[in-house]
């Protein structure tokens, strides 16, 4: 590097930090969720605004290929997080509003997705027409996970049964909406192809091999006491985490990650994977050290500088009569899907209508998540700069969406945290009581 792109660099990557901390902050205090600002700062520094004039004095051409290595390791570690975090225990007792939630609100926004990609095809398909209505469709589809959990948290559902299902159901669409993507890359056909049939045996090993090696990585021994506890090293390593410890966890994320972009996939699902197949049963307490440490760098400069490069592909500034009116098409296709989809599975299970409707708001959340999978897609060449660049602001305006509608909703019933708890008719009516059988007090 010469002095210049140091200089450059440096100056690039201070903006960055000043620009998603005060928009971030922003977002936090009108009630939205950081990201919201985030996401904003990189569209305003992209070619959007003055002719894309910030965007080359902020980031000359000959940095942004460093400011893109950065964004890339940014994403890998936030999906080692979102696969960490992914946890199906919480699907106990709640599977099938879960699951129906969860399949409804994949299935209406990808049948709606596909049936807008066949309308947008002539138009905006780069290559493969089927990996173009599939890809169209996973991404109508997706909820994402963290922004939803980030969501829960500062309205006050998240300890209630409302916002128990929505994480639960987020994690199915989680599941689903990365199965989507992974045929869409397999559809769309990149150098090496042969090497996707590897991929059953890269699986078998994650399950069979890494995944047993990291329990006993993270279990430290099998020292007990006479009540069972773990003592010594075996008791403080299940407890603390050690850099050893991280810096084989981090070399395995990076190798696992390797991994699939050379099986011709994207990097993305080696590392989500390789967070899917760390060990659950280890200390909580432990996990929340790994996530912590991993994600403080993440979430201050590294996810800041991918907000940044994606932003710098989102041009809005020639936006004709035609693209505001795909714009719209898009913005309506993906709010009804995933409105239509998660009330329908929820009153399915007669959910009840207020409860129904926010957990709908809930899961049009895609935040994040979504321009993930719009980045994938536009490197893989399946959409082209101007699509992606009207699916950045449906990602963007479906999660502004979400505070503002349970604000609504909760306006009659004292906030949106009255609106988490709720019985179902059955639990209402109560057990069929046997004659003579005294009517149960209240509690």
């Amino acid at each position: 590097m010469t002095p210049e792109q140091v200089q450059s660099f440096f100056t690039g990557l201070a903006a960055i930090l000043a620009l998603s901390r005060l928009l971030g902050a922003g977002a936090r205090r009108i009630g939205q969720p950081p990201v919201v600002g985030e996401l904003l700062a990189g569209v305003l520094v992209g070619p959007t605004l003055f002719d894309g004039a910030l965007a080359r004095f902020l980031f000359p051409t000959d940095i942004r290929p460093m400011l893109s290595a950065l964004a890339d390791l940014g994403l890998v570690l936030f999906m080692f997080v979102v696969g960490y975090e992914l946890d199906l225990s919480r699907l106990r007792g709640k599977r099938r509003v879960a699951l129906s939630v969860s399949l409804c609100s994949v299935l209406a926004p990808l049948a709606l997705g596909g049936l807008l990609a066949l309308h947008l095809a002539e138009q905006h398909a780069t290559g493969s027409r089927a990996a173009f209505v599939l890809f169209l469709g996973a991404a109508m589809a997706v909820t994402a996970f963290p922004v939803l959990a980030r969501i829960l948290a500062d309205s006050g559902l998240g300890r209630t049964r409302v916002g128990s299902i929505a994480l639960a159901s987020a994690a199915l669409d989680d599941i689903l909406a990365w199965s989507l993507l992974a045929v869409v890359v397999t559809v769309a056909g990149g150098g090496g192809q042969w090497r996707m049939l590897l991929a059953p045996v890269y699986l078998a090993v994650m399950l069979l091999v890494v995944r047993p090696w990291l329990r006993r990585l993270f279990d430290g021994g099998s020292g007990r006491n006479s009540t069972g506890r773990r003592t010594g090293w075996a008791g403080w390593a299940r407890e603390h985490v050690t850099a050893d410890q991280l810096i084989v966890v981090l070399g395995g994320l990076l190798l696992s990650a390797l991994a699939t972009e050379w099986m011709g996939a994207h990097f993305v699902f080696g590392a989500f994977l390789f967070g899917a197949v760390m060990p659950r049963d280890t200390a909580r307490q432990l996990r929340h050290q790994i996530t912590d440490r991993l994600e403080y760098v993440t979430r201050l400069l590294l996810l800041p500088a991918f907000f940044v490069v994606a932003g710098l592909q989102v041009d809005l500034s020639r936006t004709g009569t035609r693209g505001l009116g795909e714009l719209g098409l898009i913005l309506l296709t993906a709010i009804t899907g995933k409105f239509a989809g998660a009330y329908l599975g929820a009153r399915l299970n007669r959910v009840p209508r207020v409860q129904s409707g926010v957990l709908a708001a809930l899961m049009n959340t895609r935040g994040l998540t979504e321009l993930v999978i719009l980045t994938v897609g536009l490197q893989l060449g399946v959409i082209g700069p101007e699509l992606y660049a009207m699916m950045v602001v449906m990602a963007l305006v479906t999660t502004a969406m979400a505070g503002p509608l349970l604000t609504a909703l909760g306006r009659r019933r004292g906030g949106p945290a009255a609106l988490g708890d709720f019985s179902f008719p059955a639990e209402q009516a109560g057990p069929p009581r046997a004659a003579g059988t005294p009517t149960a007090r209240k509690s």
